[in-house]
């Protein structure tokens, strides 16, 4: 997964949706504490600062040292970059020990961990009891019945060139393993069904499209899957360059406490 998301460091902090704060405070209601959180794949920052509104201190680790160029500062953020190198040992140490952390955080990410690493990580740094492990995604953007089915075939187009770990991406993480205690809000096999709602401009969803991985991928092997006619295509589905549009993201979470 390394290296994945470099490219576009720049692209992704403009184009991916906002997570809305109901969220935040819906997670921050099941913790007891409130004085520490950690976002994994942090990115441009954007789960951490939000969970700033409701913890003292968030820590922002990624692994791409270009994504982190772009994280947006904040008073109660510490971004810190951990390489694919650091032992388990060291991520524990690095982040502020055993049982330090109210609430972990993963957004649009965790699909390309090293999972059973990752959640032996996370086991450990939970507060306990009363810490809180979640992880969320989205997959397919909803816009128009005129839109929605060219859309459509240019996630076809786009398939061949996905990394195999977004195949959890494509099931809503009903796949993924999450072997955590249930707290109400989406458990191993029966994620929670969320929606993320945004105003956006057609520049903008354009953006969307080129921070996709996949994308990236097609054009370093030599096929631009947003070529001229394919934009065009989008443009006129869409109803014109200039039209600011309501999108609908299809989301899930999955949300937990370490077993007992």
């Amino acid at each position: 997964m390394a290296g994945l998301f470099d490219k576009q460091a720049e692209v992704y902090l403009n184009a991916r949706p906002s997570y809305p704060a109901g969220w935040y405070s819906m997670l921050a209601d099941q913790t007891l504490c409130h004085s520490f959180a950690w976002d994994v794949g942090t990115g441009n920052g954007q789960a951490a600062i939000a969970a700033a509104e409701h913890y003292g201190k968030v820590i922002g680790t990624d692994v791409s040292e270009a994504q982190l160029r772009y994280a947006t500062p904040h008073p109660r953020v510490q971004y810190i970059q951990t390489p694919l190198s650091l032992s388990e040992d060291e991520i524990v140490s690095l982040i502020g020990g055993e049982d330090s952390v109210d609430l972990v955080t993963v957004a649009q990410a965790v699909h390309w961990f090293d999972l059973p690493k990752f959640y032996s990580i996370v086991t450990r740094v939970l507060r306990k009891p009363g810490g809180l492990f979640a992880v969320w995604g989205y997959k397919d953007i909803f816009v128009s019945p005129t839109f929605d089915p060219v859309m459509k075939r240019f996630r076809d187009t786009v398939l061949p060139y996905w990394n195999q770990n977004v195949k959890y991406i494509f099931d809503g993480y009903q796949s993924l393993p999450f072997p955590f205690q249930d707290v109400g809000l989406g458990c191993e096999g029966k994620p929670l069904q969320l929606k993320i709602s945004q105003e956006i401009s057609f520049e903008g969803f354009i953006g969307v499209l080129k921070s996709w991985s996949a994308v990236t991928t097609a054009k370093e092997n030599g096929v631009d899957l947003l070529a001229e006619d394919m934009v065009r295509n989008f443009e006129s589905a869409w109803g014109g360059s200039d039209l600011v549009r309501s999108v609908t993201y299809t989301a899930f979470m999955l949300a937990g406490k370490p077993l007992e």
